[in-house]
């Protein structure tokens, strides 16, 4: 037996964070962090940061639950508030999946085409790279495993973020306004915008229901017990960290180089925009720039995209086992990527909403930002309500810092589905 120690492995501690990180930024968090610096400026950086804390909290939370009590937080909610809770998260989740998956095929194959065009039209290249992402990362994940998903995902974070970091940096904003954005909070009117603007660039960091998929990712390390919340706290600190700094690096691209009039609901198309405005911007190796920024920008789309497909068949997976079962959650039975319930509801996921490529789906996405909007403030009530009982969590149940963040973050993302209703509904 040799001598020398193991190598440290740095993917086993910050591993599940990163793919939280990657999994969480979309094709609307570019254009949402991009539209909101044109808008407000960096005056508004303390927002992106503010909001990557409260994802934080919440992930936290959730990770802590289930290292202590060896459930996971459905498993949690079956338990002690009842399987009703269990059918209307699974109604819901359905509801959620189909949508976001149609968006996200869409945003692949509209990046795809800006990189490397097939066809004389971009709706055919759309649906053609759709549908090539969605078989692809299919068979990634049937043949690969989790540990080939994680360290695919890792380097699409590497990708995505060193580009948008990289193109922040390389355009040379005013970094003293930059600094006074972060640490002097402020709100610009914006024609009366502000508000409603700083609210969606806070609600879009770190993603929705795609943060209950974190309890899945640290079994797949091992980790099991109380004594791994102190490795989840740092891995989750690496991803949300790492979330901040691109969010950062949107809203300063955007300040620089996208018009305020330009319309945010045109997609991903205003990637090809902003990547022409940062080769002009750069000169000489502008070129090079607009290249890699186009190259980042399907990073982060089909990222999401890979970690769609991973994870929320498992969700479903597990509240599907936790609905039919007619006694209380087994600690045994964890849910497993060879379930059929899985490999059935991955297959539905990757081609029934292929159908979204071939139609506008405008008003329906508007209402699924909507769904999307109450569920963060759905899981921080839980989290107060379960992590703060010392019959179930001892010494591991909610501190007063906890108490505190998770109520901002209640409030917070509760205010923020109701504005994203009224912005729609009245829209």
């Amino acid at each position: 037996m040799s001598d020398r120690p193991a190598r440290l492995n740095p993917l086993a501690i910050i591993g599940p964070g990163l793919v939280v990180a990657a999994t969480g930024v979309g094709a609307g968090d570019l254009a949402t962090g991009a539209f909101t610096g044109s808008k407000l400026g960096v005056a508004i950086l303390w927002a992106v940061v503010l909001g990557a804390v409260l994802k934080f909290a919440v992930n936290e939370g959730l990770a802590r639950w289930q290292l202590v009590t060896g459930e996971t937080l459905l498993e949690g909610v079956a338990r002690h508030l009842g399987r009703w809770a269990i059918a209307l998260f699974l109604a819901y989740l359905v509801f959620w999946s189909y949508f976001v998956a149609s968006i996200l095929m869409s945003a692949c194959g509209s990046a795809a085409h800006a990189i490397f065009p097939l066809f004389e039209s971009p709706q055919r290249d759309k649906i053609f790279y759709g549908l090539l992402h969605s078989a692809v990362t299919v068979g990634l994940l049937r043949y690969g495993g989790y540990r080939w998903f994680e360290r695919i995902m890792s380097g699409l974070v590497v990708v995505m973020f060193a580009v948008v970091v990289g193109s922040a940096i390389a355009i040379a904003p005013d970094w003293g306004q930059v600094v006074s954005g972060l640490l002097v909070p402020q709100i610009p009117d914006a024609g009366g915008q502000g508000v409603s603007w700083t609210i969606a660039l806070m609600g879009g960091i770190g993603g929705t229901v795609t943060v209950l998929s974190y309890g899945y990712w640290i079994r797949e390390q091992g980790r099991l017990s109380a004594a791994d919340i102190r490795t989840c706290r740092l891995d989750l600190a690496s991803g949300y960290g790492m979330t901040a700094l691109f969010g950062l690096g949107m809203v300063i691209i955007g300040s620089e180089l996208l018009d305020m009039t330009d319309d945010p609901s045109k997609g991903t198309t205003f990637i090809i925009r902003l990547a022409e405005q940062i080769d002009r911007r750069l000169g000489d190796w502008g070129w090079l720039a607009r290249w890699g920024f186009v190259l980042g920008a399907w990073a982060a789309v089909y990222s999401s995209l890979l970690g769609v497909w991973q994870s929320v068949p498992l969700l479903f997976a597990d509240a599907w086992r936790l609905l039919r079962q007619s006694d209380s959650p087994a600690a045994e039975q964890k849910p497993s990527t060879r379930w059929a319930s899985y490999r059935w509801y991955q297959i539905a996921l990757a081609t029934i909403p292929a159908i979204g490529l071939w139609f506008n789906f405008v008003q329906l996405q508007k209402l699924n930002a909507i769904v999307g909007a109450l569920f963060v403030p759905l899981l921080a009530a839980v989290l107060l309500l379960l992590n703060g009982r010392r019959d179930l969590l001892g010494a591991h149940r909610n501190a007063w810092l906890s108490w505190l963040v998770l109520v901002g973050a209640l409030l917070f993302f509760a205010a923020a589905a109701v504005l994203e209703a009224r912005g729609h509904l009245g829209g």
